[in-house]
């Protein structure tokens, strides 16, 4: 709870700092403050408590997400410094950093809400604050379409969600997610089907919120039309948060009724899986790349979602803190490379092989990463996602899911033969401080979590 509440108190303060002309102090000030709550939010562990009357509850769940949710903040704005800085946005930062806080705040409510009204405040919060942000750059086309159709397609989406929530609590007669686990319990065999249609409305919206098929038509637009530093945002701390959301409202409240839904989560799994990695091996433009990227990376979390039986909270915990500091890692190297070149292209990372060595050899290393390939963090957090959908009788998706990830491999190594074996750009690529510690930082997370797992998977 006091996470949520300095977390806004933070975003308030990016708010006064233009009003007090505190704006070069604003980025540190941020930091430390992020920092600073970041422990606080450990002292949640093993204490679960229930705040604002059962609306919020903390648990080691939203304590572990929370955490990784509020590094991945740390790190946004750790390059915001320099993105911001750097641009005509400057003027604009206090405006920009305040709304990424707010953003953090919607996450926060959607790892620990324990009421259906706190799950639409938080998603509410989170996508708002989006909306604004994929359209920040006011004078450009793509920008101004990004923020257009992710408002449009997500107001539908929270449309669905708000009405599901009507219908169930229509037929329970409550909001919290232990009532309406007490109630689908009690009827699990006569379910009204008032509850079953709300629950299906309910599950549309989130697998939109998660860009899973064939609900992600708004994902590659919107990635590649929004600000890179936004783009990498809405790649790792939104889809995090929105699939510890779906996962913690399926587990409370749906688990039992799963049945009713079977069909349709596997259907979409399996398309996203497809998709995904069949359509990124035709993409030129890198951002557009990573976007079907996500939407693979939903297909394999989605995994995790539809083996509900099993202990896969953990592993899609490993799953999400894998895919985070290596998208990261991938975006803090192109936003270093999208400056220098001028383009977003994958042919903008020619020959950076030879003309930065570091940055190339940590664009492979997140690249293989993202791909699955071992000792990174991508080999075990698909491992235990896929080991606990075959222990729950999953076998047909997860040999789809092995071969969608060896295809997956084609299109990151797009990204290496480019920087490896292609005549060099004539620009000049040279990160900043900032950007060569997030690069280092999200790296050797990588290859610690890839080798010891453990470390993450017994947190749950």
């Amino acid at each position: 709870m006091n996470t949520l509440i300095y977390t806004a108190c933070l975003g308030l303060f990016g708010l006064l700092a233009e009003i007090f002309n505190l704006r070069k102090y604003l980025i540190p000030i941020m930091v430390l403050g992020l920092a600073v709550i970041f422990s606080l939010n450990l002292q949640t562990w093993n204490h679960p408590e229930t705040h604002f009357n059962g609306m919020l509850t903390d648990s080691n769940f939203s304590t572990a997400f929370s955490g990784l949710a509020i590094f991945i903040m740390l790190i946004i704005l750790i390059l915001a410094g320099d993105f911001y800085t750097s641009s005509d946005d400057e003027k604009h930062i206090s405006d920009y950093m305040a709304i990424l806080v707010f953003t953090l705040c919607g996450a926060l409510m959607m790892f620990s809400y324990a009421n259906m009204a706190m799950l639409f405040l938080g998603i509410e919060t989170l996508s708002i604050s989006l909306y604004v942000m994929a359209g920040s750059r006011r004078f450009e086309v793509k920008s101004n379409e990004a923020g257009f159709k992710y408002f449009l397609m997500g107001s539908f989406a929270s449309a669905f969600l708000l009405f599901g929530i009507a219908l169930i609590f229509g037929v329970t007669g409550t909001f919290s997610i232990d009532g309406i686990g007490v109630y689908m319990r009690a009827h699990a065999d006569q379910l009204d089907p008032l509850f079953i249609v709300g629950m299906l409305l309910m599950i549309f919206a989130m697998l939109f919120k998660v860009s899973a098929a064939p609900f992600h038509f708004w994902a590659p637009d919107v990635y590649e039309g929004a600000p890179s530093l936004i783009t990498a945002l809405m790649s790792t701390l939104v889809k995090i948060a929105a699939f510890a959301a779906f996962y913690k409202l399926l587990s409370v409240c749906f688990v039992f009724a799963l049945g009713k839904a079977e069909i349709i989560l596997t259907v979409s799994c399996a398309a996203t899986l497809l998709i995904g990695n069949l359509v990124a091996l035709t993409q030129d433009n890198f951002k557009r790349l990573l976007a079907y990227s996500g939407i693979s990376h939903a297909g394999y979390m989605l995994l995790a979602i539809i083996s509900l039986q099993g202990s896969t909270d953990s592993a899609l915990f490993l799953y999400s803190a894998g895919y985070a500091v290596a998208s990261l890692a991938a975006f803090a190297i192109a936003i270093t490379v999208f400056k220098a070149t001028g383009t977003e292209s994958i042919s903008g990372f020619n020959g950076l092989g030879k003309k930065n060595p570091m940055l190339a050899a940590g664009l492979s290393m997140a690249m293989l990463s993202l791909a699955g390939i071992p000792p990174f963090a991508g080999f075990f957090g698909k491992y235990f996602i896929f080991s606990e959908a075959m222990r729950n009788g999953y076998q047909n998706l997860v040999f789809l899911a092995i071969i969608s990830s060896i295809i997956g491999v084609f299109y990151y190594m797009k990204v290496i033969v480019a920087m490896y074996s292609k005549p060099a750009n004539e620009f000049e690529v040279k990160p900043t401080f900032s950007y060569q510690l997030v690069i280092i930082v999200c790296i050797l997370l990588s290859i610690i979590i890839g080798v010891f797992p453990g470390l993450f998977t017994k947190l749950l």
